[in-house]
């Protein structure tokens, strides 16, 4: 998949895209992670559902609506 497809597909634009992919491949490698779970009721599909906080204090929220082949691809791609 492109990455204009895939940003078409999540309703984000190139720029924004690239701009995240910089920011985490300069990232250092999360070591550990803190879940929090509190939610009781379901979430929307365009409410975040999952928020990774990056050790740069950036975050990263995932709805629930989000493909999961498509996430998968994505943190593929932010690892390489």
């Amino acid at each position: 998949m492109s990455v204009g497809r895939f940003c078409r597909e999540q309703r984000l634009t190139e720029a924004s895209f690239y701009g995240w992919r910089k920011r985490l491949r300069k990232a250092e490698p999360v070591r550990f992670a803190v879940v929090e779970r509190g939610r009781t009721r379901q979430p929307s599909a365009t409410e975040p559902v999952l928020e990774l906080v990056l050790n740069t204090g950036e975050r990263l929220r995932i709805g629930a609506g989000v493909n999961a082949a498509a996430l998968r691809r994505v943190l593929a791609a932010l690892r390489a």
